[in-house]
C-alpha cells in the first residue's frame, strides 16, 4: 500500500498504549475471587485483555445462575484499585505527539467506562480528535462498527487511515472494515506491516512522506 495516502492513525489501546495485563488479571480475579469461583486461567487472560467487560463476565461465568449478579457487580466496580497495575507502554505519547504535527489521531477500542479515567492518568485524553469505546457501539471488536464510525466522523476512505493492534480481533476488524492492520508486538497476526515499538510506527510512517 501507498503510505503517503494515509491521513488517519487508528490506536488500539489495551497492549498497544497500555501494558494492562496485570491491572485487568487483578480485576476479573477479584470478581471471580468474590463470587467464590476460581481465578482466571493462563488461557483466558487473552479474553479479558481483547473482549468487552459483558462478554469477559458472560464467558467466565457461564454455566452458572451468577451471570446478571456478577454483571452488576462488575457495572458498580470501580477501577481505581487496580489503576496503578496499568503501565503506559514505552515512548507511546512522545510519538502520538509526533504523529498529530502530520495525522489525525483516533482510538478505538472494547475497554469500556475505565477509558476515560485511564487516558487521563497516562495524559493522552487530549492526543486523540476521537475515542470510540466499548459503550459507545452496538458490536464490539471484531465486529468494524467502532472503526466504520471512526472512518464516517472524518470523512475518510478505508485506504487513508491505518490502525494500530495487537489482537486478532484488531486484525479482523480491519479485513472488514477495508482498513490496513499495523500489528503491534504480535509477528504472528496477518498484517500490512508489523512493528516492535512505537519508535518503529513513527519511523515507518515517516519514512513515506
Amino acid at each position: 500500500m501507498d503510505l503517503q495516502n494515509v491521513r488517519l492513525i487508528v490506536y488500539d489501546c489495551d497492549g498497544v498504549l497500555i501494558d494492562s495485563r496485570r491491572a485487568n488479571e487483578a480485576y476479573y480475579n477479584h470478581i471471580l475471587h468474590y463470587f467464590g469461583l476460581p481465578l482466571l486461567k493462563p488461557d483466558q487472560l487473552n479474553l479479558v485483555q481483547t473482549a468487552t467487560a459483558r462478554e469477559v463476565i458472560d464467558t467466565l461465568f457461564l454455566g452458572t445462575d451468577l451471570i446478571d449478579e456478577a454483571q452488576r457487580y462488575q457495572a458498580s466496580l470501580s477501577g481505581d484499585a487496580f489503576a496503578s497495575l496499568i503501565r503506559l507502554e514505552p515512548n507511546a505519547r512522545k510519538v502520538l505527539l509526533e504523529l498529530r504535527k502530520v495525522y489525525r489521531t483516533a482510538l478505538v477500542t472494547n475497554r469500556g467506562k475505565s477509558l476515560p479515567d485511564v487516558l487521563t492518568r497516562h495524559r493522552l485524553d487530549t492526543l486523540f480528535d476521537l475515542a470510540v469505546s466499548g459503550l459507545d457501539v452496538k458490536l464490539p471488536k471484531p465486529h468494524p462498527e467502532g472503526l466504520l464510525i471512526v472512518l464516517d466522523h472524518f470523512s475518510a476512505s478505508p485506504h487513508t487511515a491505518l490502525y494500530v493492534g495487537d489482537s486478532e480481533v484488531d486484525s479482523l476488524m480491519c479485513q472488514r472494515a477495508g482498513v490496513p492492520f499495523v500489528a503491534y508486538k504480535n509477528d504472528a497476526l496477518d498484517a500490512a506491516y508489523h512493528v516492535r515499538n512505537h519508535r518503529d510506527l513513527l519511523r515507518l510512517l515517516l519514512s513515506s512522506r
